[in-house]
């Protein structure tokens, strides 16, 4: 509506501040402002990054109107504004092509390095030939390439990642908005070079239906099936590699890029360390959360979910599994509390793992419940020994406290298929242990005199 009524007051009449610096840039700030109260629960940050971008834009475009209709020095708070709404751009429109992302650091750092690296790098090539053909100073120059070079760096990088994708609505309109974008941009630098440029030309809307669709996109569900989860660290690696270059020419050839393209060269380098660091951190917490998924909290033995992984795998070698039930444990939680019961089980799970030989598995199944998983033939003997290994009381805060074990043992028997059936026989056997008080019961088909080992 606003655009609309742009459109019908200016009709080619002579640029006017109330509508070229109030309601022009009003639709950009609208546009702006719409992103956040669209219904669909997407990415809060991509939302806001868009929405911060185009309000960067707009601060750039309300700076140079105000420079032009009341000769305002603001020339520098424009152009800064227009060079930070890259990499704003960059990271909020790619979130909102992305919903699923591994590290919310990861993926800032990703978009910096990306947007800084690849513009230097195409900047400080392009800025030689560009000074014998773009009249201003060194940094005018710099900048004269910095906006197209940012243009078809967030024009390639959204219709890329939007190709990765089902198609959607949102996806469409986002490219289409950043490609209108890119076209009016493109056009207006290229009518500024040439000289045929004018302040409130029809052509600026172009700006501001870019800005719609995009902001239009944000309304619309996206494509969360197959979305990719971080940037392929090439490009960041790529950013990286070519920020060095140029600042290994620049200690040759001091003479050969402007100071100023040695700034973002030395940001890319500092943020790839500041990457690395995250990145790192990220993997050891990973690390210990999958470490604590698959550990008893209380005694540092494998839990029952690392068992039940582990114990596929053990179905295919010969050996014993092992379930183990404290006889005596009950009492001493309800007679003296479940702090002391707690020092217990940790003092049990310490006798247990001493006698555990390598390459087998000690696990804390819950309660005062634990499994093993014996590789080999001397899973009895084993068995016996961890009986043994309780026969002498536990000492804790002056208590002398006495514990036995019940074990069952069930024998996992090449070319048997016994998948399904050997832990319920060792339970089995462990229950056959504690109401005959035989300590330690190896599976047999019938557990008689015959199937009972003590």
């Amino acid at each position: 509506m606003a655009l609309t009524a742009y459109v019908i007051l200016r009709n080619d009449t002579a640029p006017v501040w109330q509508l070229d610096l109030l309601l022009f840039n009003l639709v950009a700030v609208f546009a702006a402002l719409t992103l956040l109260f669209s219904p669909v629960p997407d990415d809060r940050p991509g939302r806001l990054g868009v929405t911060a971008a185009i309000l960067v834009w707009s601060i750039g475009s309300i700076a140079s109107s105000l420079e032009s209709f009341f000769a305002l020095d603001l020339h520098q708070l424009g152009q800064i504004s227009y060079a930070l709404f890259y990499p704003i751009a960059l990271y909020g429109i790619t979130r909102a092509i992305r919903f699923k992302v591994s590290s919310k650091s990861l993926e800032i750092l990703d978009t910096l390095i990306i947007a800084l690296g690849c513009t230097t790098i195409l900047s400080a090539f392009l800025i030689r030939p560009a000074m014998t053909s773009i009249s201003g100073s060194s940094f005018e120059v710099f900048l004269a390439i910095l906006y197209p070079v940012g243009d078809v760096i967030l024009l390639v990088t959204v219709f890329t990642l939007s190709m990765l994708h089902r198609f959607s609505l949102r996806n469409l309109l986002l490219t289409s908005g950043v490609l209108v974008y890119t076209v009016s941009d493109f056009y207006f630098l290229y009518s500024s070079q040439a000289g045929s440029y004018e302040f409130g030309s029809m052509t600026d809307i172009g700006w501001l239906i870019g800005f719609i669709l995009i902001s239009e996109a944000i309304w619309h569900r996206g494509d969360e099936t197959n979305a990719p989860r971080s940037f392929n660290p090439t490009a960041a690696t790529l950013a990286l590699l070519g920020s060095s270059t140029i600042l290994a020419i620049a200690v040759f050839q001091p003479q050969y890029f402007p100071r100023f393209i040695l700034v973002p060269a030395f940001a890319t380098i500092a943020l790839s360390f500041m990457r690395m660091g995250v990145a790192i951190n990220d993997a050891r917490n990973m690390s210990n959360e999958q470490i604590l998924a698959r550990t008893d909290e209380l005694t540092g033995l494998a839990n029952r979910r690392r068992f039940m992984v582990e114990f596929e795998e053990f179905l295919q070698k010969p050996g014993s599994v092992l379930i183990m039930d404290l006889d005596g444990f009950k009492p001493v939680n309800d007679n003296h509390g479940h702090d002391v019961g707690d020092q217990l089980l940790a003092q049990v799970a310490n006798r247990l793992k001493r006698l555990i030989p390598e390459g087998s598995l000690l696990a804390r199944l819950g309660g005062d419940e634990f499994g093993a998983l014996i590789a080999g033939e001397d899973g009895f003997e084993i068995a016996q020994a961890l009986r043994a290994t309780l026969s002498y009381p536990f000492i804790l805060e002056g208590l002398e406290l006495k514990l036995d074990v019940s074990i069952g043992e069930a024998k996992n028997l090449p070319g048997e298929n016994l998948a399904d059936q050997l832990l319920r026989r060792a339970d089995e056997a462990m229950y056959r242990a504690k109401r005959s008080k035989a300590g330690v019961v190896t599976w047999a088909p019938e557990l008689g005199s015959q199937g009972m080992r003590l």
